[in-house]
């Protein structure tokens, strides 16, 4: 399927009158203590994991744990949190759906819906003052370079600053399967780290395989996938290639596409924001399109969107000019 050339971004947000920030202080204070905590525990596992190491060795069973988890949670987040639940990039069943909104929960970034509700606003105001997370601003203020990169890559956080839900999500409001599975956050975040946890004591029948499975398998993956996700929002608006010259400073990073399942194509992304798949280029690797891409062969995900070699062209031919 391909995209409409006159709408490559299906979400528009055309209510300016509704305010885009939650201004509740309870909520703030909240949302900034939940956020400084799944900064700061993840960090702390890292430390103790490779404390570990000098009395206990890693094992295949942990490497296993950490890159299943990684994977798994990634794609909750890229395919699910973004390409689907921001963007409709696809269409897929009721089961998918859960499956992707759990998976994308256990990365501990955040609900679906407020995940979405920032990205969303932030493809609204990209780079601009009012982009949650623009290496460029800080509540209006113009960011010097290693603040900017600090502030966008996880100190927007600590703000407080919750986009109005109400306001960049009301689809996924209004969906109780949804709204349901948001409620429940906290649960698909100690699910996934009780999951690793048990694993790791079943497959090696000990209680260190325990403690060694809930920290590589669940807070140093969260800790990895943090990272991973964030440094598109740091990384990508300031180093990279820009084939499209749009409205914004997205770039393709190629050095980050194979672990960040290809957010880094961000240029591509932002040229083209509903696209199922952001790789333009016939040498781009597109894991988590690739996926897709699969899903659909399969038949579990439909009317996959991806813009046409004319839109591309003609998208192109702009820089020319």
């Amino acid at each position: 399927m391909y995209l409409d050339a006159n709408n490559t971004e299906e979400i528009k947000i055309v209510d300016t009158e509704q305010k885009i920030i939650i201004t509740n202080e309870h909520i703030q204070k909240t949302h900034r203590r939940f956020a400084l905590a799944t900064i700061i525990i993840p960090f702390l596992g890292l430390i103790v994991a490779i404390g570990l190491l000098w009395y206990s060795n890693i094992s295949l069973v942990e490497i296993g744990m950490l890159v299943s988890m990684y994977v798994l949670t990634i794609i909750g987040v890229e395919v699910g949190f973004h390409r689907y639940f921001s963007h409709h990039a696809f269409q897929t069943s009721k089961p998918v759906r859960i499956l992707l909104a759990i998976l994308g929960s256990m990365a501990a970034e955040g609900p679906v819906i407020n995940w979405v509700s920032h990205h969303r606003r932030h493809h609204q105001y990209s780079d601009r003052a009012d982009d949650p997370h623009t290496p460029y601003y800080r509540q209006g203020q113009r960011l010097k370079l290693l603040d900017g990169l600090f502030y966008a890559h996880f100190n927007w956080l600590l703000d407080g600053k919750l986009t109005n839900s109400a306001l960049y999500t009301k689809d996924l409001l209004r969906d109780p399967l949804i709204a349901r599975i948001n409620q429940l956050y906290l649960v698909w975040v100690i699910l996934g780290l009780v999951l690793p946890a048990v694993l790791g004591g079943l497959l090696t029948v000990s209680l260190i395989g325990i403690l060694k499975g809930f920290l590589w398998g669940g807070l140093v993956r969260i800790f990895c996938v943090h990272h991973m996700t964030w440094i598109v929002n740091s990384i990508c608006h300031m180093y990279g290639k820009r084939p499209f010259q749009i409205d914004d400073y997205s770039t393709n990073n190629i050095w980050l596409a194979i672990p960040t399942l290809v957010g880094s194509w961000h240029n591509n992304h932002h040229a083209f924001p509903n696209t199922a798949v952001n790789n333009l280029e016939w040498w781009q690797i597109d894991l988590s399109g690739w996926l897709i891409r699969s899903l659909e062969t399969l038949g579990l995900v439909w009317s996959v969107k991806k813009p046409t070699p004319e839109m591309i062209n003609a998208k192109r031919d702009k820089n020319k000019w």
